[in-house]
């Protein structure tokens, strides 16, 4: 009995040894797939910041072509506003002053 107790105790000794080289190399593996992933999310990372970054300067560029392009336009309406009434004027004149052509 006491040779059988002996037997089992080297099993469940070696058993328990095995498991736990077991159990190392699969943290191993483990711990190497989250090294990965890691390196993954902070390129993936980086790369949205880097678009981020992109979107916000091209935002900024059409917001500034948008203000020239309204302040050319503000500019020319102005102008316009302004030579308006020399230009009524001159219709006007024309109009008034035009003989008519059934008398």
């Amino acid at each position: 009995m006491s040779v059988i107790g002996i037997v089992l105790g080297i099993i469940a000794i070696g058993l328990f040894i095995w498991l736990k080289n077991d159990q190392k190399m699969s943290n191993a593996l483990h711990e190497g797939d989250l090294i990965a992933a890691k390196h993954a999310y902070e390129a993936l990372m980086d790369d949205f910041n880097n678009y981020q970054i992109k979107t916000d300067r091209k935002i900024a560029d059409l917001e500034k072509q948008l203000e020239i392009k309204t302040n050319s336009t503000e500019r020319r309406m102005d102008k316009i506003n302004k030579s308006l009434p020399s230009v009524v004027r001159t219709v006007i004149g024309h109009i008034e002053f035009a003989k008519p052509l059934d008398k």
